[in-house]
């Protein structure tokens, strides 16, 4: 499929080959999850991924699986996910001093969507950082970045120990998988001696899930459904996907389902639409920078990002549904006159809407909701309008 086939040849996230016809993987550095084996057991169909080998799909087609994850419940592996965790008395003025969250206002327990940015005003990752009240901030970001973001973990804190500040940082050997749907209370519910009902979107609890001990169970997701991750033991992670996986609701899904997920509800990718090259404020993404964070301007590339907020970008990623073809990364974005305004970052067609989805950066002046544009798929141009995201309705729980 096209979508399959967009995984595998990425330049971005493939750091080795695989063959179309039998997808095998013929380079040997390819890391595998403690879920390797199980998921070839279950049918997995295992492709190349951020330097990882990962199913991008089971038994099921992919618009099934996407479907199933938006009616009921599936598990995603994201255990190539970057997981670590900052100790010590300074934890929240180091984490700080690499991104634009406001992390010191977060209550005990919950957590953010933030960005690492550069000096140049560029994204070097997104992230979640979470304030646990066991006295360290739990943070999740992106396999694609994971060498990247440990190197520049790593030279802050050698800086900051230098200072003479209280912090240390350790990286996480533990697996991370994703329950996500409208069924994920009622699948997790028994598991769990605390009440999910109380558990909102982004925040996060320590507890046992089926007998399981130390799990770190969050809110969150990359679906525009309900569901949370779960970071767990090595050792218990199997048994839990049996016990999960025993009730009717959930099935198994993989990379594809989760990119078209994630499009739908309007979630960048990075490597595809923010990179060290894109701002927040190009990207929407001004909401991540905290007001305190944008007056003390005390964050890489505050001087440059800050200012964008009041004065207009020239470009600004925008949503935009399309007819014919369906558009890809790097499909041009043209004027209803013909000229090149912009670059697709992601696109595909749309399960739940049945029409073509995608998302990319255009000139500011086309930038407004409604605004009639063209893609040019096949050296044809074809109609499209810019469009508010997410494009399928988001349900995170808010306790309501």
């Amino acid at each position: 499929s096209h979508l399959l086939s967009r995984i595998i040849i990425s330049p971005v996230f493939c750091m080795c080959t695989v063959c179309y016809g039998s997808l095998i993987l013929i380079q040997a550095s390819i890391k595998k999850t403690a879920l390797f084996d199980f998921h070839r057991d279950q049918g997995g169909k295992m492709v190349a991924f951020a330097g990882w080998s990962m199913p991008v799909q089971y038994k099921d087609s992919h618009i099934n699986s996407h479907m199933h994850t938006r009616q009921h419940c599936s598990i995603f592996d994201v255990s190539h996910m970057l997981q670590s965790k900052v100790h010590g008395r300074d934890r929240v003025k180091f984490i700080e001093s690499m991104i634009v969250g406001d992390i010191a206002e977060l209550k005990d327990n919950q957590g953010t969507l933030t960005l690492f940015t550069n000096d140049k005003g560029g994204i070097n990752d997104d992230l979640i950082v979470t304030k646990t009240d066991q006295g360290y901030l739990y943070v999740v970001s992106n396999a694609g970045c994971a060498d990247k973001d440990s190197a520049n973990m790593k030279a802050k804190l050698a800086e900051f120990k230098a200072a003479g500040h209280n912090v240390d940082l350790e990286f996480l050997d533990e697996c991370l998988i994703a329950v996500q749907g409208p069924a994920t209370a009622k699948v997790l519910q028994p598991g769990l001696k605390d009440d999910l009902s109380k558990l909102t979107f982004m925040t996060s609890t320590l507890t046992s899930v089926f007998g399981i001990q130390d799990c770190r169970v969050t809110r969150c997701g990359y679906t525009g459904e309900d569901g949370v991750e779960i970071s767990v033991p090595k050792s218990g992670v199997v048994a839990l996907m049996e016990r999960l996986l025993a009730n009717s609701e959930v099935k198994l899904a993989g990379l594809g389902a989760r990119d078209s997920l994630r499009l739908e509800a309007g979630l960048c990718l990075y490597g595809n639409d923010i990179d060290e090259t894109t701002s927040p404020v190009e990207a929407t993404l001004v909401w991540t920078i905290g007001k305190r964070r944008r007056q003390a301007m005390d964050f890489p590339g505050a001087e440059i990002i800050v200012p964008q907020i009041k004065a207009k970008t020239a470009r600004k990623r925008v949503g935009l549904v399309s007819t014919g073809p369906p558009v890809r990364q790097h499909t041009p974005i043209l004027s209803p006159e013909g000229k090149v305004i912009g670059e697709v970052t992601s696109g595909c067609p749309s399960p739940c809407l049945k029409q073509n989805v995608a998302m990319g950066y255009v000139d500011s002046a086309y930038a407004k909701n409604g605004t009639p544009i063209q893609v040019e798929v096949r050296k044809k141009a074809a109609k499209a309008v810019v469009t508010k995201m997410p494009f399928v309705l988001t349900n995170y729980y808010s306790g309501k």
